[in-house]
């Protein structure tokens, strides 16, 4: 199973949106500055998720929804207006 998710930065209001395998330890790497492009907004909290079992799938998704960064769609996804998208408990 694969997973679609989106982070929020604690300290500097924005979002991150990613795609793994493994989504616990993907968002552990993420809050211990092991990825550079999230690096700078540490603490992130893992605010939604969408699981795939098929790796195309969910890379395919994952390039959607940063095409709707900033926009409209984007908003309705973060509201909870769409439905496949889970509200991640916390990890």
């Amino acid at each position: 199973m694969y997973f679609v998710y989106i982070l929020k930065s604690q300290t500097a209001n924005r979002y991150f949106i990613g795609c793994t395998k493994n989504l616990v330890k993907r968002v552990n790497v993420h809050n211990k500055g092991r990825n550079l492009s999230t690096k700078s907004g540490i603490p992130w909290e893992l605010i939604l998720y969408k699981a795939f079992l098929d790796k195309k799938e969910a890379f395919r998704a994952e390039k959607l929804i940063k095409s709707y960064k900033g926009g409209n769609q984007f908003k309705r996804i973060l509201l909870g207006e769409v439905a496949e998208w889970s509200k991640a408990p916390h990890c």
